[in-house]
């Protein structure tokens, strides 16, 4: 038995331009009677790489980094970074001319640099730019519990170790 897919209308042709919150990463849904596409049943994250790759983005910067040179400080390998922390993992210059060392920057401490070859790596943080009062508090003053430095929303782990024995902070 054959069933024909039908593709929706949307598939033809999304606009990534008119999403503008959470309610347009929902799909209308498939015909009854077809097969749902991608497109037709994906949500959240996933609709919105899809509709991206439709329009010729790449949501996710998923490219590779430049290996064809070594990272120094005066020119370093820029890491884009929608996060607080991003991780980069080196394989020397040539490419995997060493083992993967995993190296973690964060908005602290933007620059890192392999142990194995020297390679310099700078993340570039062009996520949201926010106050350090809109932590969804509404204005008013919280004293935040982790006054380390470290951690910038009361509970919100931010490392790995945090995650998995937050007394190791």
């Amino acid at each position: 038995m054959f069933v024909r897919r039908v593709a929706s209308g949307l598939a033809k042709r999304a606009a990534f331009r008119p999403i503008q919150n959470d309610h347009d990463l929902m799909p209308a849904g498939a015909e009854p009677g077809t097969v749902p596409t991608d497109i037709d049943q994906a949500t959240g994250l996933e609709r919105l790489e899809i509709l991206g790759k439709m329009q010729g983005i790449d949501i996710f910067d998923m490219k590779p980094l430049d290996a064809s040179r070594k990272g120094t400080m005066n020119d370093p390998i820029v890491v884009r970074s929608f996060g607080d922390e991003q991780y980069v993992g080196c394989t020397g210059c040539p490419a995997d001319s060493h083992v993967v060392n995993w190296l973690t920057m964060s908005r602290d401490r933007p620059i890192e640099r392999c142990p194995e070859c020297g390679s310099v790596y700078k993340m570039d943080y062009v996520g949201p730019q926010e106050s350090h009062d809109t932590h969804g508090h509404h204005g008013e003053h919280v004293g935040h519990a982790d006054t380390d430095g470290s951690h910038n929303f009361d509970g919100e782990p931010k490392t790995l170790a945090d995650f998995v024995r937050p007394e190791y902070r």
